[in-house]
């Protein structure tokens, strides 16, 4: 191990193979490997296999609801090319869209793939699909929608069916429509009618474990009262006709709002089932993150999706946050801002989530042929990842930190650092200093009711020394330079005191973990604090293997090997 973590991930579809450098000279190829104990329930907050061992969704979406209502890519790449790419780039499941006259509309759902695409014009990517899917090209619709479900299958990635909208075409405007219901297109009892159809066509598909009853209800008409009289309804539909999925319910207001459940549960006739899904953007709060202070901004965020939807882990309910993203050629700063907040959110409630999107571009979406998707996690041309350093960053939360099965001996903490996605562990380069590295290759740490922060079992601290200097690991733990407060509204910021008395706070240089003047504290929008933000979570030992996850590496992070291995 170097004072440098370099990571950097090659991606190509032609081999769907995965290599992350994390060192000159060293490589690590992903593993993965197939969990027994389908089909899931939950304990808790916790989804579970049949053996009662957590079982972490780490999702991608992949949108099939547009107007070609055909799975988005299968012009660029073989279907069976781009599900080995789901599972080798460490995801354990598909939220899998669809519009709801897909499964109540006979005409819709016996077209042809072909006619799809020839009713929009869209002759090149005929042609596409042709060379790449010749076996889809001339099936009905809904036979093209469970063959990408049996491929995603045939390479163990979990599937979670997501109703996306009533028409197929693009999703979410307050006034579209597809709101809540009673709007135009979204009639209860044929929304009902198409949870029913798509839940009996897929009853012993065994890698459907999931039913996402509707995305982001919203608009005028949206109101709590009749938000239980169908959701319940829907709920209760779908386990009648599959009583083998998860039932996922979504909020209000976008997806962004379930406070009012906290007074008033929801009520079934069957249990072990029910999750709830939550949604979240930059772009929720406008342009607050480039507007506001960042810290200011992530303090006010978090608290209210704590508020509004965090609250309900508390309670013993799952929480799978089912959408959330950023514009990943890395220059918007807005988003930059709300992932690197954002993310230690994830990390510290352990939540379930999926990622907007795996589109790298769309055969047809709002009236423009091939848009390229700039969330999406592949590049136009579906052959390259679009942000190595953003896939790597989000390994970590591919990963259960903690739940049934998955912790060996007591649990400890974990210094999560959001902008890499890294941990604060113990370097090489010197016996008493810290970088960033895997999370499984930290010490565990404890941070006690003196707010020092020991290496758990043991006597060591960090212990802050001069601005700009290393922080070291020190059995000198009483002094105000090793205590650290938790300071700024984002909570983000470890701070200690100098013996001249002034304030540092931990930071990163070149993967070292360093004290610097505490940024951006309050007020200033300008400056980005992102180095300095880092998240105490709890996680302990996991266990080698794992089979905690439907496409789990076989060890905690990735296995390291030189180069020359390879």
């Amino acid at each position: 191990m170097g004072s440098r973590w370099s990571c950097t991930l090659v991606f190509n579809f032609l081999s769907a193979l995965i290599i992350t450098t994390l060192l000159t000279g060293a490589t690590v190829e992903v593993e993965t490997a197939t969990v027994t104990g389908l089909p899931l329930h939950t304990d808790s907050r916790w989804i579970v296999n049949r053996d009662g061992r957590r079982v972490k969704l780490a999702c991608v979406n992949w949108v099939s609801h547009l107007e070609v209502v055909v799975a988005e890519g299968l012009s660029k790449q073989p279907v069976d090319v781009i599900s080995k790419g789901i599972k080798s780039m460490g995801f354990n499941c598909v939220r899998f869209t669809w519009p709801t006259l897909l499964a109540t509309n006979d005409s819709l759902a016996s077209l042809t793939v072909r006619r799809s695409f020839q009713n929009l014009g869209l002759l090149e990517a005929i042609a596409g699909v042709q060379t790449n899917n010749p076996s889809f090209i001339d099936i009905p619709l809904i036979q093209a929608f469970q063959a990408v479900v049996k491929s995603l299958g045939g390479n163990d990635v979990m599937v979670i069916l997501d109703n996306h909208i009533t028409q197929p075409g693009w999703c979410c405007g307050n006034t579209d429509g597809n709101g809540f219901f009673g709007d135009k297109f979204l009639d209860p009892n044929v929304w009902i009618l198409g949870l029913t159809r798509m839940a009996t066509l897929f009853n012993g598909v065994t890698n459907v474990v999931g039913m996402s009853l509707r995305n982001e209800l919203r608009g005028p008409k949206q109101n709590v009262n009749d938000w239980y009289r169908y959701m319940v309804k829907g709920a209760e539909a779908v386990h009648a006709a599959n009583p083998d999925v998860l039932v996922i319910l979504s909020g209000l207001n976008f997806d962004a709002d379930l406070s009012f459940i906290r007074d008033r549960p929801v009520i079934l006739t069957f249990k072990g089932k029910l999750v709830f899904e939550v949604h979240r953007y930059g772009f929720t709060d406008g342009q607050a993150w480039v507007n506001g202070n960042p810290n200011e901004v992530c303090g006010k965020v978090t608290g209210n999706v704590r508020k509004t939807s965090g609250f309900l882990v508390d309670q013993g309910w799952p929480l799978f946050l089912s959408e959330f993203g950023g514009d990943l050629r890395g220059t918007n700063v807005n988003d930059n801002r709300y992932l690197n907040c954002f993310l230690a959110l994830v990390a510290e409630l352990d939540l379930e989530w999926a990622h907007w999107t795996l589109v790298g571009s769309y055969y047809f979406r709002e009236g423009v042929i091939g848009m390229e998707e700039f969330y999406g996690l592949l590049t136009w041309d579906w052959t390259q990842v679009r942000n190595i350093n953003f896939l790597n960053r989000i390994s970590s939360l591919q990963l259960p930190f903690r739940g049934p099965g998955i912790i060996d001996g007591f649990p400890y903490q974990l210094i999560f650092h959001p902008l890499t996605g890294l941990c604060v562990i113990r370097s090489e380069s010197g016996p008493n200093t810290l970088t960033l590295g895997p999370c499984s290759f930290s010490d565990g740490w404890k941070y006690t009711p003196q707010k020092t922060i020991l290496i758990d079992g043991t006597n060591f601290c960090i212990r802050a020394e001069k601005v700009g200097q290393p922080a070291s690991l020190s059995t000198t733990c009483s002094d105000p330079n090793s205590k650290w407060e938790m300071i700024s509204d984002s909570k983000l910021h470890l701070s200690s005191k100098l013996s001249d008395g002034s304030n540092v706070c931990l930071d990163v240089d070149d993967n070292n973990i360093v004290t610097g003047a505490c940024k951006c504290l309050s007020k200033d929008n300008k400056c980005d604090p992102a180095s300095q933000w880092f998240k105490l979570i709890d996680s302990g030992k996991r266990p080698i293997p794992t089979t905690s996850t439907l496409s789990m590496l076989n060890s905690p992070d990735p296995l390291w090997k030189p180069l020359s291995s390879i």
